[in-house]
């Protein structure tokens, strides 16, 4: 029997030449996904999140946690 569980990973956006937005979670390694909006890079991302985590379980392995923290910083230059 599968066990749902909750989990929270930091998920990084960035928007490409052509204006798509890609997004990725680096506590996932290979993990990313893009959008042509940020709504969909959102739930693409999810999307591909959850089949990570459903493919660790899968093979065993342990689910990864997320050792990553955001900051924004202002700078005057």
């Amino acid at each position: 029997m599968d066990v749902m569980a909750d989990y929270r990973y930091t998920v990084l956006f960035e928007q490409d030449e052509d204006g798509a937005i890609i997004a990725s979670c680096p506590a996932l390694p290979g993990c990313s996904s893009y959008g042509l909006t940020q709504e969909e890079a959102v739930a693409n991302i999810k999307e591909a999140m959850a089949l990570a985590i459903d493919d660790l379980r899968e093979r065993g392995e342990p689910i990864p946690v997320d050792r990553i923290y955001t900051e924004a910083i202002d700078i005057a230059v």
